[in-house]
């Protein structure tokens, strides 16, 4: 009997439980609030567009909301990492969702009263992208010091990207079912709601900032020369890692390249060949989906090369564009966004985590708004060039040459050794000085 007692036991241990991770008190009060902001935030475009098409806008005026949402975010976004690592990511975050829950929660007072005009959206969702310009670079920032136990690191961006994958396929449904209902302005009204969950978990973060710099005294021209000095060292630790300069390019042209003109010609393709908005709602749905499942997978997971299998996650990219190229039933397609959803969701935890590990916190936000910057730049030209371009060559044209782009950046950079050898502990960073590898250690403790 007493046998049996312990090999039940043993079972037990040996079945997986909650990720450690969530039990640290600050990392999850913060997973609840982002995650809960999430959902609001993945609700809140659909609600905007059906308030702006429901004021008698069309595409043209649609594509003015869309851009003064996102415009500002590029601009910003710099601005934001050197705010961060002078202030501390938790109150630059704190204040982007309290910004982001007073605009929000105005722009649903406007609809619901029918005071809603087009000019007025332009500005609100201006505004509201400030506050996600400045919010992004935080957010990487900020992990690193929730988690007191760094082999829980890559647990810890995981599950934050199970929270994204998983809010990108539930907040469009609910918004959808809560528009027809309700109107969009009662999206909004939850939208603000989610914003002040939150804030209000921030505000129970008990993490310090890792490294504030004085600033009384100083005249505005020593501030100005400050900040420009700040950028300068943000950029110098950026570029002088091989692997994260190398990585954020290709990003970069992937986005351009590849990702941009599948959001632009898939729908066309969808709605000319494989069913028309029923099949291209399928494969976005399932491309969730997939990243769902990858982000299962990593848990508990820790590959002792993450960029090499980052990078590898992401020939995964290819295949919906290369599907639509080659005329593939829809059931193919489907396959590969379940495919290409995975690997996002791999590619995305372990780039997260190597970054955070290998990049000193007192430059971390930074570094991670040039990544953004550069990642996402060149991805509002994609969608504007993808259209006329197809009109040149064809549809299937662009889409194979996006496929066949990506086959051969996932080559290349694992042809890199800095990116190829990267670990947990060191290596793939040929020629450096300790400073520019230097790991990362968790700054929960000094809280």
């Amino acid at each position: 009997m007493t046998g049996e007692t312990e090999r039940f036991r043993a079972r037990r241990r040996r079945l997986p439980g909650r990720p450690a991770v969530l039990g640290e008190r600050d990392f999850r009060w913060f997973f609840v609030g982002y995650a809960t902001s999430l959902v609001g935030s993945s609700m809140a475009p659909v609600a905007v567009a059906f308030a702006v098409l429901g004021d008698g806008g069309g595409g043209t005026e649609l594509g003015w909301v869309m851009a003064a949402r996102i415009l500002p975010i590029v601009l910003v976004m710099l601005f934001g990492g050197v705010v961060a690592d002078r202030l501390g990511s938790r109150r630059v975050m704190l204040a982007a969702d309290v910004l982001r829950c007073a605009v929000q929660g105005v722009f649903a007072v406007l609809l619901l009263t029918g005071h809603a005009r087009l000019w007025a959206m332009v500005a609100l969702v201006a505004v509201w992208g400030l506050g996600e310009g400045v919010f992004l670079p935080s957010l990487g920032a900020l992990v690193p010091a929730l988690v007191r136990r760094e082999e829980r690191l890559p647990d810890a961006n995981t599950l934050l990207g199970l929270a994204r994958s998983v809010s990108t396929v539930a907040g469009p449904a609910l918004a959808g079912v809560i528009t027809a209902g309700y109107g969009p302005g009662a999206v909004l009204v939850i939208d603000a709601v989610t914003y002040g969950v939150g804030a209000l978990a921030l505000a129970r973060l008990s993490v310090a900032p890792p490294g504030v710099k004085a600033t009384a005294g100083a005249g505005a021209g020593d501030r100005e020369d400050s900040m420009l000095a700040d950028l300068r060292k943000g950029w110098s630790a950026f570029r002088s890692r091989r692997w994260l300069w190398v990585t954020t390019v290709q990003m970069g042209l992937f986005n351009l390249l590849v990702w941009a003109p599948f959001l632009v010609l898939g729908p066309l393709t969808a709605q000319r060949e494989l069913g028309g908005a029923r099949a291209w709602g399928l494969v976005m749905g399932v491309y969730g989906v997939g990243a769902v499942l990858g982000g299962l997978l990593m848990l508990g997971r820790r590959p002792g090369r993450p960029l090499a299998v980052a990078t590898v996650a992401t020939l995964g990219w290819a295949l919906p564009s290369a599907s639509l190229a080659a005329g593939l039933p829809l059931g193919w397609t489907v396959a590969a966004a379940l495919v290409a959803g995975s690997g996002s969701a791999v590619c995305g935890s372990l780039y997260e985590s190597t970054l955070q590990r290998w990049v000193p916190a007192e430059v971390l936000a930074r570094v991670t708004a040039f990544g953004g910057l550069g990642a996402f730049v060149l991805g509002p030209l994609g969608l504007a060039a993808a259209g006329p371009l197809a009109d040149r060559v064809g549809v299937a044209a662009v889409l194979a040459f996006g496929a066949g782009w990506q086959l051969l950046a996932a080559a290349a950079v694992l042809a890199v050794r800095a990116v190829r050898c990267r670990g947990w502990d060191g290596d793939g960073e040929p020629g450096a000085g300790a400073g520019a590898v230097e790991p990362v250690r968790s700054a929960a403790g000094a809280g």
